[in-house]
């Protein structure tokens, strides 16, 4: 259901005030009246206060997704203290169970053997070089990355400490399974426990910072809202914006991940350029003093690399004595969608159309965990598979951006512990994954700021287009 013809909406804390609301992408009415709502927060550039204290709320080229402007409505003063959430989380869940994990590592690593095992098995009869069998192997790919996933999550959770309380294990676990993925280990551990800092911060976050777009051209790869505007003019509105989709989802998804770790695109601005093997900034970084690879990181970072150098000379070795064609199908093509679903779940956790971020005065841990958003990936198949084989990573990461040492196997008891007591702050979009994948690829392009919050500009797309 659109919303046509109103001039102001009260937007309440709860989602339950939307709930006539279809969750399909609407766009927001041109201002909110919330004289009588104290958790919204001020996001108009100039606001105007009346003797009652209501503010307009400009919200112009704003669209709602299944959040339903929940994250508009909040302040910083609804946010409770650190102590507070920790609190209700029960203690238990901060302890890691070393055998529980190994048993989910054993999980992850049987089944990427298994889909490994079938197609070196089918080398034999389907030659990859041969393109007549891709019809083969791209779906094999994607559901051998989807399987190697899992994998991936448990690394992540080696970084985090989360996975056992022997640290040389954890350690050696995440090592190998991150150099393996050509990720370095101690490198993205550092620059991850960054990110979980500084959630939806414009100048200090870690991946998927958005794009400024009042910044100067030469502080930007490309103007997006410049560069949409004219595919939606060059192809029409319709077919343009599916362009400009389709383009996103390219460059997040399958080009994201690597020029991340090369260059650190959707990175911190005010950290300079930065690369994941080579710990020095690439450019001057506006803050010196928060530079990604400070002090003793900067060995741990040539630490990292080693195991990263051994395996892509492996594979090198691999393509260069069998083919590239069998390479890239047994390890390029699985590791490229591994990469893409990990682009997913960090992309869609922290941004959507009517989720904002902050500058430095407006924001803090808290308030930045609180901005994750928890998503149905239970549902994206009719039996929860890709959620058991991703160990819930996407559907309890709320839980996880609070306090990344509880173990993925007790997150949703965590989860719910904070859905029980601050059910107004909690994030939930119940919006299918590839239908917010989608309006996530359409309407982020870039930010504007408003008041003290960056919000994103949709005013020159149609709002039945999102």
């Amino acid at each position: 259901m659109k919303i046509h013809h109103l001039s102001t909406l009260a937007l309440a804390t709860e989602a339950a005030a939307f709930s006539h609301i279809s969750t399909n992408t609407i766009r927001a009415p041109t201002s909110l009246n919330i004289a009588t709502m104290p958790n919204v927060d001020i996001l108009q550039q100039q606001p105007t206060i009346n003797e009652k204290g209501a503010i307009k709320i400009n919200l112009d080229g704003i669209a709602f997704s299944g959040l339903k402007g929940k994250a508009l409505s909040l302040t910083t003063e609804d946010f409770p203290d650190r102590n507070a959430v920790s609190k209700v989380i029960p203690q238990d869940c901060y302890e890691s169970d070393t055998l529980k994990s190994l048993g989910y590592l054993s999980v992850s690593v049987a089944g990427t053997a298994l889909c490994t095992a079938f197609g070196v098995g089918a080398l034999s009869v389907l030659d990859p070089s041969n393109l007549f069998t891709w019809a083969f192997w791209i779906p094999y790919d994607l559901v051998t990355g989807t399987v190697a996933m899992g994998l991936w999550v448990l690394a992540h959770e080696c970084g985090h400490g989360a996975f056992s309380s022997n640290k040389s294990l954890q350690d050696a676990v995440g090592y190998i399974l991150h150099s393996i993925m050509l990720t370095p280990y101690y490198s993205w551990q550092r620059s991850h426990a960054v990110h979980h800092r500084y959630t939806n911060h414009m100048e200090l976050g870690e991946t998927h910072v958005p794009e400024d777009a009042s910044n100067t051209e030469s502080a930007k790869l490309y103007d997006s809202i410049e560069l949409r505007e004219k595919i939606l003019k060059q192809f029409g509105d319709e077919t343009g914006i599916k362009v400009w989709g389709g383009l996103q989802a390219f460059l997040h998804l399958i080009v994201g991940w690597p020029a991340y770790l090369l260059i650190g695109a959707t990175g911190g601005p005010d950290r300079g350029r930065t690369n994941h093997y080579y710990p020095y900034p690439l450019s001057e970084p506006k803050q010196p003093k928060k530079e990604l690879f400070p002090g003793n990181w900067k060995e741990k970072v040539y630490q990292s690399d080693i195991g990263c150098a051994v395996v892509a000379a492996s594979a090198l070795v691999w393509a260069a004595c069998n083919g590239p064609a069998q390479m890239m199908a047994l390890y390029g093509g699985p590791l490229i969608v591994v990469n893409a679903w990990l682009v997913l779940y960090t992309w869609l956790q922290h941004t959507d159309v009517d989720v904002p971020h902050f500058t430095d005065s407006d924001h803090n841990y808290v308030k930045g965990a609180f901005h994750t958003i928890d998503r149905p990936y239970d549902k994206l198949d009719p039996w929860g598979v890709i959620d058991f084989l991703h160990h819930k990573i996407g559907s309890t990461h709320v839980a996880h951006h609070f306090d990344s040492t509880i173990p993925h196997y007790k997150a949703q008891v965590a989860t719910d512990a904070i859905k029980e007591n601050f059910p107004e702050i909690y994030l939930y979009d119940p919006t299918p994954i590839p239908e917010a994948l989608w309006r996530v690829c359409k309407g982020c392009a870039a930010v504007e700021k408003r008041g003290e919050y960056y919000i994103w500009n949709n005013k020159d797309v149609k709002e039945e287009l999102l």
